[in-house]
C-alpha cells in the first residue's frame, strides 16, 4: 500500500482544526497540539491533547480533507481517541466467562449453552413422533421416565471428570488434616451413602449430622472423627473417697 502524500495546505490548518475541536469539546478543553499525520491523499488527521482528567492521554482528533485544486479544507469528523499512553477500560470479558462458582444466588437464572462440553444428550422417548403410534410413545415415555432417563442431557465424560476432578481436590477429598486425623476412611462409614452410576466408584455423601461434612461429597477414602466405628472406650469404674472435713484446725461451725 502506497504511503499518502502529505499535504501542505491541510497540514497548515491547524486553527481551523482546532476550532472544530473545541465546538465539539465544549468545557472539556482542547491541549496542545499534538501532530497531523496523512490519512489519505488530500486527507489528514490532526491530534490535540484532551484536557478532561477523565481522559488522560486520550487526544482529539479531527479529520480534514479537500477537493483536488481546492484551497479550502473542510473538515470531515471530529472524535476523541485515546493515545498510546492513555488510561483505557480493561478488556471485556462476557458474563458467562467472568462467572465463578458460587456466584448464582436464590432467584438467579444460569443459561446453559447449547454446546456446554460437561453436557451430551440424554434419553427422553421424545425422538418419536405422538401422531405416529400414540400408544408405543406413551409407552416408551413411561419406560424412560421409570429408569430415570428422562432428560434432555446428561453429564458427559468430560463433565464426569471435571467434577470428579473438583470434589476429589476439594475438603471433602483425602488430601487435607481432617482425613490425615480421622481413625478410618469413608468408604467404611456406615453414614457413607455412595453416589450412584459411575461416580460411585469414587464418591458418596456423608449423612452423619455431627460431621463437618454433612451433606457433602466425599470421596471413599475421605475421613473425619465422626466415623460410625469410631467407638468409645469403656473406661473402669473409679470410687472417689469421701469428702474430709477438718474439724480440729477450724474453731468455727462449717454451717452457719
Amino acid at each position: 500500500m502506497a504511503t499518502p502524500k502529505p499535504d501542505a495546505m491541510l497540514l497548515g490548518a491547524v486553527d481551523q482544526a482546532r476550532e472544530a475541536a473545541e465546538a465539539e469539546a465544549h468545557d472539556w478543553g482542547v491541549g496542545d497540539w499534538v501532530a497531523g499525520e496523512p490519512e489519505d491523499d488530500l486527507v489528514v488527521t490532526h491530534y490535540f491533547d484532551c484536557l478532561h482528567p477523565a481522559y488522560a492521554g486520550w487526544r482529539w482528533a479531527v479529520t480534514m480533507s479537500r477537493v483536488p485544486r481546492a484551497r479550502t479544507a473542510t473538515v470531515s469528523d471530529v472524535v476523541l481517541l485515546p493515545g498510546p499512553d492513555s488510561l483505557l477500560a480493561p478488556a471485556w470479558v462476557p458474563w458467562r466467562d467472568r462467572l465463578q462458582a458460587g456466584d448464582v444466588f436464590p432467584g438467579m437464572v444460569l443459561p446453559t449453552p447449547p454446546d456446554d462440553p460437561r453436557l451430551e444428550p440424554g434419553y427422553t422417548g421424545g425422538e418419536m413422533a405422538a401422531d405416529d403410534d400414540p400408544a408405543e410413545w406413551s409407552q416408551t415415555r413411561a419406560l424412560v421416565a421409570e429408569l430415570g432417563l428422562g432428560r434432555q442431557r446428561v453429564l458427559s465424560a468430560y463433565g464426569r471428570e471435571l467434577a470428579a476432578g473438583r470434589w476429589f481436590n476439594s475438603d471433602g477429598g483425602p488430601h487435607n488434616q481432617t482425613t490425615h486425623l480421622a481413625p478410618q476412611d469413608c468408604v467404611e462409614c456406615g453414614y457413607f451413602v455412595r453416589l450412584s452410576g459411575a461416580m460411585g466408584n469414587l464418591f458418596g455423601v456423608c449423612a452423619n449430622e455431627f460431621s463437618p461434612s454433612d451433606g457433602r461429597v466425599v470421596s471413599v477414602d475421605h475421613g473425619c472423627g465422626g466415623h460410625s466405628d469410631a467407638v468409645a472406650e469403656k473406661n473402669e469404674e473409679t470410687s472417689l473417697p469421701e469428702p474430709v472435713f477438718d474439724t480440729i484446725s477450724i474453731d468455727h461451725p462449717m454451717f452457719d
